[in-house]
């Protein structure tokens, strides 16, 4: 007799997560595994790549990495290919990968604008293309899991990063837009938008508890304090098994309240 734990299980399925060598990626790369799911990361830091599969396959799944910059169409369309020919299929997909490059709006130059939004909404775009029109729709079944952000949903004062917000409220509108298209065809779309994250991207604006920077985004959140990347793993497995079956085009926040002010 199947259980409701049974529903949360990956086994044998494979999951793509972009960006998956450190941080966010990892955790939830690793969560995956510990559920029976074999592992493909996608992403540029091979160094960091090497230790990030060794972790990953010590819980007893396959995983690979491949060399991949996610605005480039060119390496999405061909690494989606190889992990489908390796794999002999893609059952999830987390778009993770994303950067930030913040200035003030009157001073940030048209690179850093054009960057940002190549990586974090242009990337999210053209793997969840490629993944579902290489695997997905022909199974007639797929997990899309991107990852937006808080910034996607209220603007971050006093912070200027105007195009990282634009970028990620993109994202949210672009799930619910594929969301909408493939339900029929069996493929979900939904994504997590994670508030103030202690990652080793990050760890160092947090060292220095005076920063006024940091205690203002504190006293924002009211659970008075910054969340870690393992705190999104478990809405990212609900996402990618069965237990969400009957939910596509949702956001949902992890930001210890923020946005509920």
């Amino acid at each position: 007799m199947s259980t409701i734990f049974d529903k949360f299980s990956l086994k044998d399925r494979v999951s793509l997560i972009t960006g998956g060598e450190r941080g966010i990626g990892l955790e939830i790369g690793r969560a995956f595994a510990q559920a029976g799911s074999h592992i493909a990361i996608a992403g540029l830091d091979e160094e960091s790549s090497i230790e990030a599969v060794e972790a990953i396959r010590a819980e007893g799944v396959k995983c690979t990495f491949v060399k991949t910059d996610v605005s480039a169409e060119d390496q999405v369309i061909n690494c989606v290919g190889k992990i489908t020919k390796d794999f002999g299929r893609i059952d999830v997909l987390v778009n993770n990968a994303g950067i930030t490059d913040g200035a003030k709006a009157e001073e940030m130059s048209l690179d850093s604008w054009n960057r940002v939004m190549d990586i974090n909404l242009t990337g999210t775009f053209l793997f969840s293309r490629e993944a579902a029109k290489q695997t997905m729709l022909k199974q007639g079944k797929g997990s899309i899991i991107n990852i937006s952000s808080m910034s996607g949903i209220i603007s971050n004062n006093p912070q200027e990063q105007s195009n990282y917000n634009a970028s990620k409220s993109g994202v949210i509108m672009l799930t619910k837009s594929m969301a909408g298209e493939w339900a029929a065809r069996g493929v979900r779309v939904n994504s997590i938008a994670p508030g103030y994250m202690r990652t080793p991207l990050t760890e160092h604006r947090f060292k220095d508890a005076e920063n006024p920077v940091i205690k203002r985004w504190l006293s924002m959140t009211p659970m008075g304090r910054v969340g870690t990347p393992d705190e999104l793993a478990g809405i990212a497995l609900y996402f990618a098994t069965d237990a969400s079956s009957f939910t596509t085009g949702v956001t949902i926040a992890v930001d210890g309240g923020y946005t509920c002010w």
